[in-house]
């Protein structure tokens, strides 16, 4: 059963913005650009960090051959686990981002970032060198290990700079 379609890329971004829609509902009264940006951070880190980074982690983990095989990569490498791994390290830090904020989150982001971002890298560098052009690899997921990291760096960004001014 092939469960990691690209359409399951959407799942997690979708999510992201439907818990964005039901927070900023939720604190209407007091929303303006400082909490929208609070709100879009916390839902980003949790849902699209946490618990797309834990069903990367399954992925990884128990379908290391169907996930390479989306991704156009040789089955059976033992490489699979480690990448599950730092999904789960990601997932974990992205769900304790609810309760955790500040340098939490930076630390969270960065970590995040340079994960994804080198991904990123890694997948063009695949499909210029070795011509994969397999979904898995240039489709949804290449789109998505760059948008989210440079969101979560704006927002954040914003978010820190925004945060100064009201308090001083």
């Amino acid at each position: 059963m092939q469960v990691w379609k690209m359409e399951t890329y959407y799942l997690w971004p979708i999510l992201t913005v439907l818990t964005i829609l039901g927070l900023s509902y939720r604190n209407r009264s007091s929303l303006d650009s400082e909490k929208f940006a609070e709100i879009a951070l916390l839902s980003i880190l949790t849902v699209q960090v946490g618990l797309g980074s834990l069903w990367a982690f399954l992925g990884h983990a128990f379908m290391p051959d169907v996930i390479a095989t989306y991704i156009g990569w040789p089955t059976g490498s033992p490489f699979q686990l480690e990448v599950a791994f730092a999904n789960l390290s990601f997932g974990v830090m992205g769900l304790l981002s609810w309760k955790f904020r500040g340098e939490f989150w930076m630390a969270t982001i960065i970590g995040f970032s340079v994960f994804y971002l080198g991904a990123a890298y890694g997948h063009i560098m695949d499909a210029l060198i070795n011509l994969n052009y397999s979904p898995g690899n240039i489709g949804a997921p290449l789109y998505i290990d760059i948008v989210i990291p440079l969101l979560l760096i704006l927002l954040l960004v914003y978010h820190r700079k925004f945060s100064r001014k009201s308090q001083g």
